[in-house]
C-alpha cells in the first residue's frame, strides 16, 4: 500500500464542518483482498491496537469496527481506522473518518478530521498515515507488535528501535504536542468559539487572528493587540518597575540593581541576607536564586543571573499571583515550588519520575503543568538541605526541589481567587494602571492573601508587595489549579477584547454556481459600496478592498477569503468561492450572511471525483449549508439542480431566508414563495423588480440595464437579480440598489464579460464562457444582436475538461457562428500541444461538416485570423484563457470601446466619442486596460 497524494482542508468542506486530511491510497497487492482472507490478520490487529475495540464504525457502538473487520472489510477502510486509533494515541482528539472508492480498482480516499488547530502546514497527519500503512503492511505480512500504545511512554522504552512504529509515534507525539497551541492560547480560542467569534491561528504560533475585518483583534497568549508596548518594555525591566512603583508609594521590597560583581557585593552588604538575585531581563523564575546569606553566594547568584541584576531583600509570606484583565481582578492563584511528597520506600528521584508520569505534566508550557526536570539548580537546592537524589524521605514529608514558585519549573497553584482582600484588589488595580497594561499577572510576596495591607511607611521595610509584574502571563495557573476552583480566564480576556457581546464578524456574502460567479460578485460588491462601507471582493482575477485591486490571481478559494476577512479595513466581504477551492483547500470562512448559488449546470467532471452535475450539486450545496442561522440564501429559481438545493436536511428553510430570483415569474416555486410573503426579484414587464407578496417595487428597466444589451443577454438580468438581492440582504436600501443597477459600468467594473468592443466595422464581443451553458447563452445573445450568420469566433477552451464537456462546447460552437478560429490555451493542463484545438475541429466539423474552420498557434495569431475574417457589421466573439493579453492585443488591432448597447442587426455600429467627449470611465478603458 503507499499514499499518492495528500491534500489539507482547512475549513468546513464536503465532509465535514471541520478541518480534514484527504489522502489517495493505492493498495497495490491488497487491492480485492479482505481482512478476512488473511489468517490471523484481525487477532494481530488487535492486539497491537485494543482500542480498535471502541471503534463504532456504521454499526454506531463500540465494537462495530471489530465485526465488520472479523466478517472482511477492505483495507482502505482498516487504514481509516488505524490512524483514527494511532491519533488518539499520540494526542490528537479526532474521531472522524470516511473511506470512499474513487471507482478505480484498488484505489481509495481517505478522509480524517484534524484538530481544530492543527497547523495548516503541519507534517503530523502525512506521516501519521504513513505509519498506519507501514503499520498495516507489517501486521498483514504477519509481523506483531504486542502494543503500539508503548509509544505513548517515549523514547525511553528498551522495547522501541529507531524507525521502529513505536519510535515513530513517539517522535510524532512530541511534533504535535509542540505545535499544538498551549494552554494560554486554548483557553482563549475555546472562549472565543463558544461565542461564535471566527478564529485563525497563525501557523503553529500563538498568534491568533480573533473576528474578521475592521472588527479583527489579535492575542499572542495572554497580549492582545492593544497591549501597549511601553508596558510590556516596563515590566520587562525589573529595575524600572521596581522604581516606577515605589515612587508611587507600593510597598516593594528594598533593593535595586548592579551590573557589576562589586555593585552587587555593596548591594549585599546593605541590605543584609536573605536577599533574591535574579536577571533585571529574566522570566520563568529562570536562573533567580533565592535564600543568598553570604557573600560567596551572592556573587555565585549574580554571575549565574547573567551579572546584569536585580538584588531585593527576601520577604517573608507566601507567593501569590494576580490576574488583572482590563481593570478587573479575574483569578488569583497561591504558587506552590517544586516538590515531591515522600512515602518511606522510595527515593526522591524516583518520586520525581513518577510525578512526572502524571499526563497533566508536559515539556515546557504545552500542558497543564510542568514536568520537574533534574539539573544544577535542583542539585544545589537539595545539598543545601543536606539531601540528594537517593535520599529516601519519610512517609508524607515534602522534599523542596527548587525555591522559586514558577509553573514553568515544575510548580502547582492553589486557587485563592475568592480570598482576596479588597486592600490586595485595589493594590494590583492600580499597580497595573502604573505600569500601562491592559493583561498583567502580578507577582506578591504576602504573609496572607486574604489579610489587610498596612500602608507604606517612609523608611521602613515593607513585610509584603509587589515582587514582580509580568506582561504576557500565563494563565495555567488559573485555568486548571491543582486545589480549588479553575477560572475560565480566556474569557474574560476575550470578553475585554469583544465587549457588549459582540462575535467580531462583518457582513460577509459568499457568491458560487458554473457560470455567473463573478460577474455577481463584482456586482453585489458594487451595490454595497453605496452603503458607506469598505468592501473587500475576492474574484477569479484577483481580491481588491474599497474598489482597488490588491492582489492578483485566480482569488476564489479559502486563502484569498482569509485576506479580505483578515484585513482591518475591510467592513463587508463579498466572496466568490469556486469549486476547486472546495474541494482541495475547504472554505475560507466558518458561516457567511449570505450564500448565493448561481446555476449549476456541466463543467469540470470528470474532475477531483466529480463525475455528475449531481455530484458538482453537492460540492455548491455547502456555500448554502454554511449560510447561518437567520442568514439569506439567494437561489436561481429557474435553475432545477439549484431549486433541488433548498430540500436537503442542512439548509433548513425554517432557520434560513431563502430568496428566489429567476426570469420566469410563474415558476411554481416563486408563485408558492410569494404567496407565503415572502421575496423574490423577477423580470416582470420589462422589470427587474422586488416582490415581497403581491407586492412589485422596480428596480430597473431591463433595457437600460448596463451589460444586458436590451435584454438581449437575459442571462446579465439574472446576475443582477442575485447581486440585487445578496446586497438587500447585506443592508443596501432599495433605491441605492436601483441606482446603482444603473450605473454599473460592466466593461470597467467587469471586464471581460460579455464586453463589446469595435475595430472598425467590425465588433468584438470578449468573453469567458468555456462551458456548453455558457457559450450558449453567449451566442444566443449574439444571434439576437447580429443575427445567427454574422459571427465569427476565435474559440479555446481549457484542456482540463473532460472530453464529451469539450464536444460539447464544440457543437454549441458549430451551431452558433459561420466561422471559427481554434487556439490552444497556454497552459495546457496536461494536454498536448494541439490536442484540444484538434478535438474541438474534429466536433465541429462533424456536427457542420461545411463549417469554415482553421488552427492557429496561439492566441495572437487565431484573434488577427478572426478579425480578418469579419466583414463589416459582423461580430467576432472571443474567448480567451487570460484577459490582459487579449485586451492588450485586440488594442494593437485598433479596438475601441462600442457603447453597451449595438443597434439592430445589419445597420451600422455606433461610433464612439472621442476619448475627451467620453464619460471618464470609458476614457479609462481605453486608455489604460486597452492601452496595457
Amino acid at each position: 500500500m503507499k499514499i499518492e497524494s495528500l491534500r489539507r482542508l482547512r475549513g468546513p468542506n464536503v465532509y465535514l464542518s471541520r478541518p480534514a486530511v484527504v489522502a489517495r491510497l493505492r493498495l497495490d497487492d491488497l487491492a480485492g483482498t479482505e481482512t478476512s482472507d488473511v489468517t490471523g490478520f484481525p487477532e494481530r490487529l488487535l492486539r497491537a491496537l485494543p482500542g480498535l475495540a471502541d471503534h463504532h464504525c456504521a454499526a454506531g457502538a463500540p465494537g462495530g469496527f471489530v465485526s465488520r473487520l472479523r466478517g472482511g472489510t477492505y483495507f482502505g477502510h482498516v487504514t481509516e481506522h488505524v490512524c483514527l486509533e494511532l491519533s488518539q494515541l499520540i494526542g490528537r482528539d479526532v474521531s472522524f473518518g470516511r473511506t470512499l472508492s474513487t471507482g478505480e480498482p484498488g484505489v481509495y480516499q481517505l478522509i480524517l478530521e484534524c484538530p481544530v488547530d492543527e497547523p495548516v502546514c503541519s507534517k503530523v497527519p502525512v506521516e501519521l498515515l504513513a505509519v498506519a500503512v507501514d503499520l498495516v503492511a507489517e501486521i498483514v505480512e504477519g509481523r506483531s507488535l504486542s502494543s503500539v500504545a508503548l509509544a505513548t511512554a517515549g523514547a525511553g522504552v528498551p522495547e522501541m528501535q529507531h524507525g521502529s512504529v513505536p519510535a515513530r509515534l513517539a517522535s510524532l507525539a512530541a511534533l504535535a504536542e509542540r505545535e499544538a497551541s498551549g494552554p494560554s492560547t486554548r483557553a482563549i480560542i475555546a472562549a472565543a468559539r463558544r461565542r461564535g467569534i471566527p478564529v485563525e491561528r497563525c501557523g503553529d504560533l500563538s498568534l491568533v487572528r480573533l473576528g474578521w475585518g475592521n472588527r479583527r483583534r489579535l492575542a499572542w497568549a495572554a497580549m492582545s493587540d492593544r497591549t501597549s508596548g511601553v508596558g510590556i518594555d516596563i515590566a520587562g525591566d525589573k529595575e524600572i518597575t521596581r522604581r516606577l512603583l515605589g515612587e508611587a508609594g507600593v510597598p516593594i521590597p528594598a533593593g535595586g540593581s548592579a551590573a557589576t560583581a562589586a555593585e552587587a557585593a555593596r548591594l549585599f552588604a546593605d541590605l543584609g541576607g536573605p536577599v533574591v538575585i535574579k536577571p533585571r531581563q529574566g522570566r520563568h523564575g529562570d536562573r533567580v536564586t533565592l535564600g543568598v546569606e553570604t557573600g560567596a553566594e551572592t556573587a555565585y547568584a549574580f554571575a549565574a543571573a547573567g551579572e546584569d541584576v536585580v538584588i531585593e531583600r527576601q520577604l517573608g509570606g507566601r507567593d501569590y499571583r494576580v490576574l488583572v484583565v482590563a481593570g478587573e481582578v479575574v483569578a488569583a492563584a497561591e504558587r506552590i515550588a517544586a516538590h515531591v511528597v515522600g512515602d518511606g520506600r522510595s527515593t526522591i528521584a524516583e518520586l520525581v519520575d513518577r510525578t512526572n508520569t502524571d499526563p497533566r505534566r508536559g515539556a515546557g508550557h504545552s500542558r497543564v503543568l510542568t514536568r520537574i526536570t533534574v539539573d544544577d539548580t535542583v542539585l544545589r537546592v537539595l545539598e543545601r538541605k543536606g539531601h540528594t537524589l537517593a535520599f529516601v524521605p519519610a512517609a508524607g514529608r515534602q522534599v523542596w526541589l527548587r525555591e522559586t514558585t514558577n509553573l514553568s519549573t515544575g510548580g502547582t497553584s492553589h486557587d485563592v481567587t475568592d480570598r482576596v482582600h479588597p486592600d490586595v484588589i485595589r493594590l494590583c488595580l492600580r499597580v497595573a494602571g502604573l505600569v500601562g497594561l491592559d493583561i498583567c499577572g502580578i507577582d506578591l510576596r504576602l504573609p496572607d492573601i486574604s489579610e489587610p495591607l498596612a500602608p507604606v511607611r517612609d523608611g521602613d521595610e515593607v513585610t509584603g508587595g509587589v515582587i514582580e509584574v509580568n506582561a504576557v502571563p500565563g494563565l495555567r495557573m488559573h485555568l486548571a489549579p491543582v486545589r480549588g476552583r479553575a477560572h475560565d480566564v480566556g474569557d474574560a480576556i476575550v470578553r475585554a477584547m469583544f465587549p457588549a457581546g459582540s462575535d467580531g464578524r462583518i457582513p460577509a456574502a459568499a457568491v458560487t454556481g458554473t457560470n455567473g460567479k463573478t460577474t455577481v460578485a463584482r456586482l453585489t460588491a458594487h451595490l454595497l459600496a453605496d452603503t458607506g462601507k469598505r468592501i473587500g471582493l475576492t474574484t477569479t482575477d484577483g481580491v481588491s478592498i474599497d474598489g482597488r485591486e490588491i492582489f492578483r490571481a485566480d482569488a476564489t478559494g479559502p486563502l484569498s477569503a482569509q485576506m479580505v476577512l483578515g484585513d482591518p479595513g475591510v467592513q463587508a466581504a463579498v466572496l466568490e468561492t469556486a469549486r476547486g477551492g472546495l474541494l482541495k483547500r475547504g472554505l475560507g470562512y466558518d458561516w457567511s450572511d449570505v450564500g448565493v448559488i448561481t446555476n449549476i449546470t456541466a463543467d469540470h467532471l470528470g474532475q477531483d471525483g466529480l463525475d455528475t452535475i449531481e455530484d458538482l450539486a453537492h460540492v455548491k450545496a455547502l456555500v448554502a449549508e454554511r449560510v447561518r442561522d437567520g442568514g439569506t440564501l439567494v437561489l436561481n429559481a429557474d435553475d432545477p439542480w439549484v431549486r433541488s438545493l433548498a430540500d436537503r436536511p442542512r439548509v433548513r428553510a425554517d432557520r434560513k431566508r431563502i430568496v428566489w430570483f429567476g426570469l420566469d415569474p410563474r415558476q411554481p416555486v416563486v408563485v408558492e414563495h410569494l404567496a407565503k410573503g415572502a421575496t423574490a426579484y423577477l423580470v416582470q414587464e420589462g422589470w427587474l423588480v422586488q416582490a415581497t407578496g403581491a407586492r412589485r417595487t422596480p428596480l430597473v428597466r431591463l433595457a437600460d440595464l448596463p451589460g444586458a444589451y436590451g435584454g438581449a443577454a437575459p442571462h446579465a438580468a439574472a446576475n443582477a437579480l442575485a447581486a440585487a438581492a445578496a446586497a438587500r440582504a447585506l443592508g443596501a436600501g432599495q433605491e441605492s440598489v436601483a441606482r446603482r443597477l444603473a450605473d454599473f459600468d460592466p466593461a470597467v467594473a467587469n471586464p471581460g464579460r460579455a464586453t463589446l468592443l469595435r475595430i472598425g466595422d467590425v465588433a468584438v464581443f470578449v468573453d469567458y464562457a468555456h462551458n456548453p451553458a455558457a457559450l450558449a447563452a453567449t451566442l444566443r445573445t449574439l444571434h439576437r444582436l447580429w443575427g445567427a450568420d454574422r459571427c465569427v469566433a476565435a474559440v479555446t477552451l481549457p484542456g482540463d475538461r473532460r472530453d464529451d464537456l469539450l464536444a460539447a462546447c464544440a457543437q454549441v460552437v458549430a451551431d452558433g457562428v459561420g466561422r471559427a478560429v481554434l487556439y490552444d490555451d497556454e497552459d495546457l493542463r496536461g494536454r498536448e500541444p494541439g490536442e484540444v484545438s484538434a478535438l474541438v475541429e474534429r466536433e465541429m466539423r462533424a456536427r457542420r461538416p461545411k463549417l469554415l474552420s482553421m488552427r492557429e498557434d496561439g492566441y495572437r495569431e487565431a484573434i488577427t485570423s478572426a478579425v480578418r475574417l469579419a466583414r463589416p457589421g459582423e461580430v467576432v466573439l472571443v474567448l480567451y484563457e487570460k484577459l490582459a493579453p487579449v485586451l492588450k492585443l485586440l488594442s494593437e488591432l485598433g479596438a475601441v470601446r462600442a457603447g453597451d448597447m449595438p443597434v439592430p442587426a445589419g445597420m451600422p455600429l455606433p461610433t464612439t466619442p472621442a476619448p475627451g467627449a467620453m464619460p471618464s470611465p470609458a476614457r479609462d478603458l481605453v486608455r489604460g486596460v486597452l492601452l496595457g
